[in-house]
């Protein structure tokens, strides 16, 4: 099996309609109308009922989803090295001007004094939707013809990076773009932590645009997942389009022929897998 792409980020919340006007008011995105998920897939995520909507940034695309009936809210004082973390990095070209539209809006800070300027010319923000969502405004000194003003990455704190990228590349076939080491005063005052050493290590799919990013903090170390269902707020899904479904994989077959399929990565990152009819 081989992801094509990561073809969106699935967020639970808690109103959808709330949702829907945050992210397009205050991140610029364009909603299409809501609509009721396919009674199967909802009954494999463990819902009565399952209404969504997909909100369109650049070329990219977001899903926002509303369980029947509703999961947990976030943990407490959930931070940037819990192993649950999990955020989109939305891409702007005037990251002052994207930070003065938000803050017109209701969300929580994470990054400490508004947007930090990072190695390599990059300035980012990080903060939480009004469900607890963490999110990055990102401006990079190039632009990508790809994500330009959509979303880059969806970044995954993780335990072991090199246990990670063994996973994500035996079961989907992603591949390493790029690896470091982050540290540092910016680096701190981004994710709202001290003395902060994280490796950073891209993942693409063959389509490489969006692509995954995983977050190993080898200092502070962050808390492990506690056990949440798919309803949960914090249970974000990665959703990868594929070639094909490991037999191994229990699928279920939707309306529209689709097959998909629920898996879990090391750290309890859901991945719902998707080929096509």
């Amino acid at each position: 099996m081989t992801a094509l792409r990561l073809d969106r980020v699935s967020l639970n919340v808690a109103d959808l309609a709330a949702a829907r006007t945050f992210y397009a008011d205050a991140l610029g995105f364009e909603a299409t109308p809501a609509v009721d998920a396919d009674p199967r897939l909802a009954d494999l995520l463990g819902a009565r009922k399952l209404s969504m909507t997909l909100m369109r940034r650049g070329r990219q695309q977001l899903e926002l989803a509303m369980f029947d009936p509703p999961g947990a809210s976030y943990p407490a004082d959930s931070r940037s090295n819990d192993l649950w973390f999990q955020h989109c990095a939305l891409v702007t070209d005037d990251i002052e001007t994207a930070y003065g539209r938000l803050c017109r809006f209701p969300f929580t800070p994470i990054s400490r004094e508004g947007p930090q300027a990072l190695l390599g010319g990059i300035i980012a923000f990080k903060f939480r939707d009004p469900d607890g969502h963490p999110l990055e405004l990102i401006e990079f000194p190039r632009a990508d013809p790809r994500t330009e003003a959509g979303i880059d990455h969806s970044a995954i704190s993780v335990a072991d990076p090199d246990r990670s990228i063994a996973f994500y590349s035996a079961r989907l076939g992603l591949s390493v773009q790029s690896r470091q080491v982050n540290g540092g005063p910016s680096q701190d005052a981004l994710d709202d932590l001290d003395d902060v050493a994280v490796d950073v290590v891209s993942l693409a799919a063959k389509s490489p645009a969006p692509h995954v990013e995983l977050l190993g903090y080898r200092t502070p170390r962050g808390r492990a997942s506690p056990i949440a269902y798919p309803s949960a707020i914090s249970a974000s899904r990665l959703v990868f389009a594929t070639d094909a479904l490991d037999s191994c994989d229990s699928a279920i077959i939707l309306a529209d022929g689709a097959r998909v399929s629920l898996i879990q990565d090391p750290d309890g990152h859901a991945l719902l897998l998707e080929q096509s009819g």
